[in-house]
């Protein structure tokens, strides 16, 4: 059946020639929306949902087609295809939907509540999330699952946050906000109800269970996290310890935590790991380090690189040299890169200067403004250093009143931070020196 034998079938057929006009075979149509029928001419409204019915039904009708052409599987295959892995689960709710669709026409709320899933996907998808089924207004997401990662926990809560923020901003008839749970643990995953869809994997376990009633405890625009999820996340993030809460399925009270926001300690390392971990077997290497300070000391610049695979100790060693220098007069500034800013190469001196300035959580743009305007003016040539710096840390400005290229905006805006740097310098007697480490470069 080609679209135009849909179309008559439907008693639609004066919209062939246009549908034809604009390529609309049977591999698009399932993509189809409102607005998409508006340009095409379908001005009615009653045509309108009957081709987005029938386009729906369409749709269906190929999902059990391509069902049915899947072989019947034993119960021992199905078994094969499962497996025990670590996981950590997000459920995500949209706060009013039952309102929504009480003051919205169906085709509109369609609309809304599509353009939140694509916000959703869109965003936990930057932090490696896997989205494992829409249900109505709700997103089940899972992390570590099907590539693991290490750092799965923490992806989980900052695509959470990340989830909030954007979904607060979303343009959309009126404010929309959500509310999430997260949890993590040991499940069984896998396609355990044999059909074959990616958009549905199959999780057994406590986990997703857990995170639905956390999902549940929240208040709209908030985060919680169940103590397993905590555990793995360090100090990475402010939370609000909620105490023992009863949730339903489950015997015993669950402790559970909201997470405020990111935490204040600049290092991932002092964030993760224990202070009391000993350094052993780093004595040469320390000895190198100490003996180009000492340089440095004198008043010749040294410059050390440290590298290697994850894991052998290099942020350990940074930190032992950073406790036999404290007592040394210094200026220790860092650089922290991060796997989740890979787009944005600025992003360690955006994170220092606003660690150097003390931005607060709940500061205006006002209150930021003032407080970097006080912490550039020293060392800076000049009010067109000042708004290239404040454009840089996405802050209101007049840079762009300085006519100036592309080119030489950068080479200003690296001119302006290596005058704080050198202002840094010259602020410890005599003229140094300065400690200046980067991380996960």
């Amino acid at each position: 059946m080609d679209t135009g034998g849909w179309l008559r079938g439907l008693g639609l057929e004066r919209y062939e020639q246009a549908f034809r006009e604009n390529e609309i075979d049977l591999r698009v149509l399932p993509e189809l929306t409102a607005d998409d029928l508006k340009e095409l001419g379908v001005a009615a409204i009653g045509h309108r949902r009957l081709l987005l019915k029938a386009i729906a039904d369409l749709a269906a009708g190929a999902g059990r087609a391509a069902a049915e052409d899947v072989p019947a599987a034993s119960p021992a295959n199905a078994l094969a295809e499962a497996e025990r892995r670590q996981l950590t689960v997000m459920f995500c709710d949209l706060v009013g939907s039952t309102p929504l669709s009480t003051r919205f026409d169906p085709e509109d709320l369609r609309e809304i509540v599509g353009a939140y899933h694509r916000c959703v996907t869109d965003t936990v998808g930057r932090f490696a999330g896997f989205v494992a089924k829409y249900m109505g207004d709700g997103v089940l997401i899972y992390f570590g699952y099907p590539e693991a990662h290490e750092d799965d926990a923490e992806r989980a809560v900052r695509a959470g946050l990340a989830v909030i923020d954007a979904v607060d901003r979303l343009a959309a008839p009126e404010p929309l906000s959500v509310r999430l749970g997260i949890a993590s643990g040991l499940v069984v995953v896998g396609d355990l109800i044999d059909a074959g869809a990616a958009q549905e994997r199959g999780v057994v376990g406590e986990t997703p269970n857990l995170a639905a009633r956390l999902q549940g405890l929240a208040a709209p625009g908030t985060l919680i996290i169940a103590e397993s999820t905590r555990r793995q996340i360090g100090a990475l993030f402010e939370i609000e310890d909620l105490g023992p809460q009863p949730l339903t399925g489950f015997a015993e009270l669950q402790r559970v935590w909201r997470v405020v926001g990111e935490s204040t300690i600049v290092s991932r390392f002092e964030a993760l790991r224990s202070e009391t971990t000993p350094l052993v077997g780093r004595d040469e290497e320390l000895d190198l380090l100490l003996r180009r300070w000492e340089q440095a000391e004198a008043g010749n610049g040294r410059v050390v690189l440290l590298s290697g695979e994850p894991g052998i100790g290099k942020s350990r060693l940074t930190a032992a040299l950073s406790e036999r220098i404290a007592s040394d007069p210094h200026t220790r500034v860092r650089y922290f890169c991060s796997p989740y800013h890979q787009d944005s190469a600025l992003y360690p001196f955006i994170i220092q200067l606003e660690r150097a300035a003390g931005f607060g959580r709940d500061d205006t743009v006002e209150e930021k403004l003032g407080k970097l305007r006080e912490l550039l003016t020293p060392a800076a040539q000049g009010d067109a250093e000042i708004e290239l710096v404040t454009e840089m840390l996405s802050l209101p400005n007049s840079a762009g009143s300085l006519n100036l290229s592309p080119q030489r905006k950068r080479e200003m805006l690296f001119e302006a931070l290596l005058h704080q740097l050198e202002n840094l310098a010259q602020s410890q007697p005599p003229f140094g020196p300065v400690a200046i480490r980067g991380s996960n470069v």
